[in-house]
C-alpha cells in the first residue's frame, strides 16, 4: 500500500507554533543549488517507516510576502503532524516572495521543489509516483496554480539542476485560497485588493485592476484542463480577507471543465479560524488517499 507525497501551502499570514511540535528529519535542503535560504526546505518522514512514502510538499502563506530570511517556511505543523501519522512524507519548502520576484517566479519555485524531490525520491525514501499538493490562503493559490498548471511546460520555470524530471500533481487540496484578483473586491472584503499596495497588486507588480493581464496570468482558472487534477476546497464563509467567492469561481470554473471537485464551506469560518479543525483535516487525509487508491487501481 503507497503512502503520499503532498504539497501544503499555509495560510496568508505565518502560522502560530503548536503545543507539541513535529521536528523535521532533513532540514534547509536547497532544491535550486543556489544557496538562496529562499529556496530551501525541510522534510518530515513517518516515524519507524522502512518502506518509500508518497510526499506531501507544504509550502507556507505569507500574501507571498515573506521568506526563509524573515522567519517564514515555518508551516502549521499542527496539520503536518497528522500527515506524518497518516503515513505521507511532508516537504515543507520556502518560496521567493513578491519582494524578491513577481509573478510567476513563485509557482516556479513550487515545480522546482517538487522536481528536486523526485530527483532525490531514493535517498528521502519518497514513492513519487503520486503526489499531492495542499495550502491555504497564498500558499492554497499556489497550490491551485501547481494542480491547473499541472502538464503545462510554459509554467515550469527553469529553476534547480532536475530540470528533466516532472513536476506535475495528482491532486489538490486549497484552504481558501484566491483565484480571481479582480473579483476580490466585488466579492466582499475588508482589505482593499485593488489597491497598489494590496498583496495581489505587489506580486504581479502593479495594480491589479491596471494590469488585468498580469492578475489573469496569476489566476489558477486560466489554466483549468482536462488533465487538471481532483480538488478539495475549504473555505469559510465569513471570511473577510480572501472572500469566499473566490473558492465557488475555482468550483464553478472546474465543474464547467468537468473536473471532479468538492467544496466544503465552513459557515462559521473566518481567514483560517474554525477551518482548521480536526474534522476538516480528516476530510483532506481521506480525499488523499482516495485518489491514491484510484490511482493504483488504474496502474
Amino acid at each position: 500500500m503507497y503512502k503520499y507525497l503532498l504539497i501544503f501551502i499555509c495560510s496568508y499570514t505565518i502560522c502560530q507554533e503548536p503545543s507539541n511540535p513535529i521536528e523535521p528529519n532533513w532540514k534547509d535542503l536547497n532544491y535550486a543549488g543556489d544557496g538562496e535560504s529562499y529556496h530551501t526546505l525541510d522534510i518530515y518522514s513517518p516515524t519507524n517507516s522502512t518502506k518509500k512514502s508518497p510526499l506531501i510538499l507544504t509550502i507556507y502563506g505569507s500574501a507571498w510576502k515573506s521568506n526563509r530570511s524573515k522567519g517564514s517556511k515555518y508551516i502549521k505543523k499542527s496539520l503536518i503532524k497528522p500527515l506524518v501519522e497518516a503515513g505521507f512524507t511532508v516537504a515543507s519548502i520556502n518560496h521567493r516572495s513578491s519582494t524578491d520576484a513577481l509573478f510567476p517566479a513563485q509557482i516556479h519555485d513550487v515545480k522546482a521543489a517538487i522536481r528536486f524531490l523526485r530527483g532525490n525520491a531514493s535517498e528521502y525514501k519518497i514513492d513519487p509516483s503520486f503526489v499531492g499538493v495542499t495550502g491555504s490562503s497564498s500558499g492554497g493559490h499556489l497550490a491551485a496554480m501547481a494542480g491547473t498548471t499541472s502538464h503545462n511546460k510554459m509554467m515550469e520555470g527553469n529553476i534547480g539542476s532536475f530540470l528533466d524530471y516532472d513536476s506535475h500533481v495528482n491532486a489538490v487540496v486549497d484552504w481558501f485560497g484566491p483565484t480571481d484578483f479582480l473579483l476580490m473586491d466585488i466579492c466582499g472584503s475588508r482589505m482593499v485588493h485593488d489597491d497598489i499596495n494590496s498583496p495581489e497588486s505587489k506580486l504581479i507588480g502593479g495594480a491589479i485592476q491596471e494590469n488585468k493581464n498580469k492578475a489573469s496570468a496569476a489566476n489558477p482558472i486560466t489554466y483549468i484542463n482536462s488533465e487538471t487534477p481532483p480538488f478539495l476546497i475549504i473555505h469559510g464563509m465569513v471570511d473577510l480577507t480572501v472572500p469566499y467567492c473566490q473558492s465557488k469561481l475555482l468550483k464553478i470554473a472546474l465543474e464547467s471543465a468537468k473536473i471532479q471537485s468538492e467544496l466544503i464551506p465552513v459557515r462559521n469560518g473566518g481567514h483560517g479560524k474554525n477551518v482548521f479543525k480536526e474534522e476538516f483535516q480528516n476530510k483532506m487525509i481521506m480525499f488523499f488517499k482516495k485518489e491514491l487508491n484510484k490511482y493504483t487501481i488504474n496502474e
